[in-house]
């Protein structure tokens, strides 16, 4: 597909990379975007959020509270939802399966950017009701806005030749047929599979330096929660730019 890949016609998308709680850098990216948007008065323009908005960052409670809110120059949102997100939701849900390994690798900063402090769990609990001790304070603290946003988010969007997921697609299987698991979690099957997959495809969770460009895909995870540099693709027919912090 290469850089023949293009949007439908008269569209702009503005795809922006895993966030993880920098909402410093999510309200710069955020400034940049609407001023670029702004002269496009004719186009119909969407942001796309690949999904992992919150942990290992500071501020995943404040990242939420303004993806909640609108934005300016006719800038309609899309939030997929990201391994992150999965396992915080999965969480809640009383699926404790991936939760040490989830809170070691930032859940941890998430849920104590909600007032839920991680390291302070009663003495002598076993390790499942330490892990129930922390969700129910989180099932009592997490505004039901929050949970709603977490609830809403989608496993994939498409727009003409591009396929959006937050982690990639397993190769060789039809796009409509995807798995939601792969679509937020899979990696090297996907990361290191040479050949077309239907449609360009647009993702994040594997951090790079750089936005990292293929014939077959576009990785915009660029590790913004330690690097400080939060990542936008923006696609118009068949131009890409990039804007980023």
């Amino acid at each position: 597909m290469g850089t023949r890949a293009s949007t439908p016609k008269n569209y702009r998308l503005y795809v922006i990379g895993d966030i993880h709680g920098r909402l410093d850098l999510l309200t710069r990216l955020l400034a940049m975007i609407e001023a670029d948007a702004s002269p496009h008065t004719h186009k119909t323009k969407r942001l796309i959020f690949l999904g992992d908005y919150i942990d290992r960052g500071l501020d995943s409670r404040g990242v939420i509270d303004r993806l909640m809110r609108s934005f300016e120059n006719g800038l309609k949102p899309i939030f997929l939802r990201g391994n992150h997100e999965d396992c915080l939701l999965k969480f809640l849900k009383n699926d404790l399966r991936f939760t040490p390994i989830w809170l070691q690798y930032g859940g941890s900063a998430g849920i104590a950017s909600y007032g839920v402090n991680p390291y302070l769990l009663a003495a002598g609990l076993k390790e499942a009701d330490k892990l129930q001790h922390l969700r129910h304070e989180l099932l009592d603290i997490l505004p039901r806005s929050h949970r709603d946003f977490f609830e809403n988010t989608v496993v994939s969007v498409t727009y003409g030749d591009y396929f959006f997921a937050h982690a990639g697609v397993r190769p060789a299987i039809p796009l409509a047929k995807q798995k939601p698991e792969d679509l937020m979690w899979i990696r090297e099957d996907f990361l290191s599979y040479p050949k077309g997959m239907g449609k360009m495809i647009v993702h994040g969770h594997t951090i790079q330096p750089h936005p990292d460009v293929r014939p077959n895909r576009i990785g915009l995870d660029t590790g913004a929660y330690a690097s400080g540099h939060l990542t936008c693709l923006v696609i118009d027919g068949t131009t890409r730019t990039f804007l980023s912090t």
